[in-house]
């Protein structure tokens, strides 16, 4: 695997890949729990994003489509490759959605996108105040963090773990705060989309209003919790991606 992609329950047989995106501040290992629930049912894929964990030192991303071009530069491809589905949580959602517009633009569209804990890209972002990540006191940053429960407080009164944790939080951010949602064509591939019923910053109407974004089929899963619902509903989370894909390979497999 490259710089980029990581696997950490290799999967080589599974009929179909599935590429995760991690959410702001977020780092591949967040989805190890998620990775393992599905490895068999799907090889997992994870994007490492620079400048955390084995890839601290490098310099951040600044911009989506920086991330976009790498990832999809990064991607194995061969004759008879298992089909590619994508995942995002949060800011992944943003950078998997823009990495199926790319794909799909280069003719090679995801077997599937499912979007979590994030609404539709053409509605505003939501935000804890007015003014942009890079504007934000660490002590603003680190309430905003509490408020979406994604970091055990421990770590956040750390000293010593606070420089690894506020850095990458503020770059994603400040890559958020500068990203903009330019119209162009739906996707073809299904999106299939999931949130926390009791998120601060997402709506399930919100959610839903993904249907836009494509001319296939959507299906929306609103899961009791915050922003950060996913661990809580592996078992749950883990059929949504079995049935997805397995319609989606059976039908490509008839075609």
């Amino acid at each position: 695997m490259s710089d980029w992609i990581r696997c950490f329950h290799l999967a080589p047989e599974a009929p179909a890949r599935l590429l995760f995106f991690p959410h702001a501040g977020g780092s591949a290992s967040a989805y190890h729990p998620l990775s393992a629930a599905v490895s068999g049912t799907v090889e997992p894929l994870i994007v490492q994003y620079p400048g955390r964990q084995d890839r601290h030192g490098e310099p951040f991303a600044e911009r989506t489509d920086q991330v976009v071009d790498a990832v999809v530069g990064a991607l194995p491809r061969h004759p008879g490759s298992a089909p590619l589905a994508l995942f995002g949580h949060s800011m992944g959602a943003v950078i998997a959605y823009e990495t199926a517009r790319r794909l799909t633009a280069q003719g090679q569209p995801p077997a599937a996108l499912f979007v979590s804990g994030r609404q539709a890209p053409a509605l505003p972002r939501r935000t804890a105040g007015p003014r942009p990540a890079r504007e934000l006191s660490d002590a603003e940053l680190l309430d905003d963090m509490r408020q979406l429960s994604g970091t055990a407080d421990e770590l956040l009164t750390d000293p010593d773990l606070l420089p690894l944790i506020l850095p990458p939080m503020r770059a994603d951010y400040q890559l958020l705060d500068d990203h903009v949602h330019r119209e162009g064509p739906r996707l073809t591939c299904p999106i299939i989309a999931l949130t926390g019923d009791s998120d601060p910053r997402v709506t399930p109407d919100g959610v839903r209003r993904w249907a836009d974004e494509t001319s296939a089929a959507f299906d929306c899963h609103v899961l009791a919790g915050g922003h950060f619902f996913l661990d809580a509903h592996l078992p749950y989370v883990t059929k949504v991606i079995a049935s997805a894909l397995h319609d989606e390979t059976e039908d490509a497999r008839v075609s």
